[in-house]
């Protein structure tokens, strides 16, 4: 069985990716879940995860002795390894674009996530008004995001960014985490998406899951003395 290498639920939105792509895909895996105890090279995540992955980092998916890591390169194997599943889109263009949005994702929207880091069992419109306020990166990002989804949207008619579940909507589950908690502002059209991603049963149970770790961790945690 693939094994699933993640960090906490409540945090790491790399390690959400992945596993709300699988477990909406239905695809079986065990999770192992590794405590962000700190990321210095003597604390037990490193050492747990750089045992398997030299770049210490998660996710990390292991299937019959191949390590994969990288959100993308783990999507990617997982797409050649369950065609049936259909987790990129089937046309050529679409299948193509969804690529290029997830690549924009994966290198982009610095400022956003450094202003909003994930976190699901906060509630922090205080701190997204100061950031959309002060900040004119995030505002860019915000701006971006809201284009994007809508065009897609509109383009293949919902209720995914693609019509169906994919790779895209996995990608962005972490985005939508952030946009609720910190109450970003955002049109009906993309409030509405949001609540479809929130409702879909893979990110459901990885919301469920954040919610069950009631683990705070303070170098996680810019804005809070206590959860």
């Amino acid at each position: 069985m693939i094994q699933l290498y993640i960090g906490n639920k409540n945090y790491s939105s790399w390690s959400m990716r992945p596993w709300v792509l699988m477990r909406q895909a239905g695809i079986d895996f065990e999770e192992v879940m590794v405590r962000f105890d700190a990321f210095t090279p003597d604390s037990r995540f490193k050492q747990v995860v750089a045992s398997i992955n030299p770049v210490g980092k998660v996710p990390v998916l292991v299937h019959e002795g191949l390590v994969v890591w990288d959100t993308l390169a783990i999507a990617e194997y997982l797409a050649e390894q369950y065609p049936d599943k259909t987790l990129w889109p089937v046309g050529r263009e679409a299948r193509a674009r969804a690529r290029s949005v997830c690549a924009e994702m994966h290198s982009g929207f610095a400022a956003l996530r450094s202003a909003c880091p994930m976190n699901i069992e906060a509630h922090l419109p205080d701190v997204g008004a100061l950031a959309m306020r002060d900040n004119a990166a995030v505002r860019a990002d915000l701006q971006r995001i809201v284009g994007m989804w809508s065009g897609l949207l509109a383009e293949h008619g919902g209720p995914m960014l693609f019509g169906h579940f994919s790779v895209a909507d996995a990608t962005f589950a972490p985005v939508v985490m952030r946009l609720i908690t910190y109450a970003l502002p955002v049109p009906d059209e993309v409030a509405a998406y949001m609540s479809r991603v929130c409702a879909l049963p893979g990110v459901r149970a990885w919301m469920d899951g954040a919610l069950a770790e009631k683990d705070f961790i303070d170098f996680e945690e810019p804005y809070r003395l206590h959860p």
